[in-house]
């Protein structure tokens, strides 16, 4: 069976995710990206295909390496896709947001998708039960509001979020979580109800490594899935790497 490597390369964390045939067998947080990690996957996972989704800066002799193990290809603008872009600027669409729409487009067809990732930032992307991903919103992330708080202020702590937030804080670090954390489901909510209202035939599914914190504070009815990612980049992989 064919063993497909899915790198995704986010602003916070560096991942691969190994799929033998269609199915995820395992998803691994890289220390790096430097040859010789690349090289021991390689070796130890012996690739027939590779793909990469980068929104940073990456070790410039990936490319090269993964090229010359595997059939590569690298999602930009110009990966062939299931559904259409807008024309204006193709070019400056995140990679790691063409890979959840595509995701959404495999698994849930023919369904208005609002797909909400939970990162650095948090992006709404929109895709038509036509197959047209028209865009979103952008607006920081849980580590960031939390990192924002702390940094811009003389006395506010820097506090790890936690799944279990009250409402009504009764102390610095309760009060930030309240705030940072339920602030951001009312937020989400509030995009929901609002693409609800115009869209009929609606989906909303929610990915990303903050899920466990955010999921059970909306009030909207979801879907959760924090493979997504890799499971639209092997979606990708299997369409341009023939």
């Amino acid at each position: 069976m064919s063993v497909t490597l899915c790198f995704d390369f986010g602003n916070t964390r560096k991942k691969v995710a190994v799929f033998d045939g269609a199915v995820l067998r395992e998803a691994i947080q890289l220390t790096d990206d430097k040859e010789p990690t690349i090289t021991e996957l390689l070796r130890r996972y012996q690739p027939q295909k590779s793909i990469l989704s980068s929104v940073i800066a990456h070790d410039p002799s990936l490319e090269n390496l993964l090229s010359s193990a595997t059939q590569f290809h690298k999602l930009d603008h110009t990966t062939k896709l299931a559904f259409t872009t807008p024309v204006g600027k193709p070019a400056t669409i995140g990679a790691d947001r063409l890979a959840i729409c595509a995701a959404a487009m495999h698994y849930y067809p023919r369904m208005n998708n609002l797909i909400i990732a939970l990162g650095s930032c948090i992006t709404y992307n929109f895709i038509s039960a036509g197959g047209a991903f028209l865009g979103g919103g952008i607006s920081p992330g849980l580590s960031m509001r939390l990192g924002s708080l702390h940094q811009h202020t003389a006395l506010l702590p820097l506090v790890a979020p936690v799944v279990d937030v009250p409402l009504i804080g009764y102390d610095t670090n309760t009060n930030i979580l309240s705030g940072v954390i339920l602030g951001m489901a009312l937020e989400m909510d509030g995009f929901i109800d609002l693409y609800k209202d115009r869209y009929d035939n609606f989906n909303v599914v929610l990915t990303g490594g903050d899920i466990p914190y955010l999921a059970a504070h909306l009030k909207n009815k979801i879907f959760a899935d924090p493979d997504l990612i890799y499971k639209g980049l092997y979606a990708i992989s299997e369409v341009n790497n023939k």
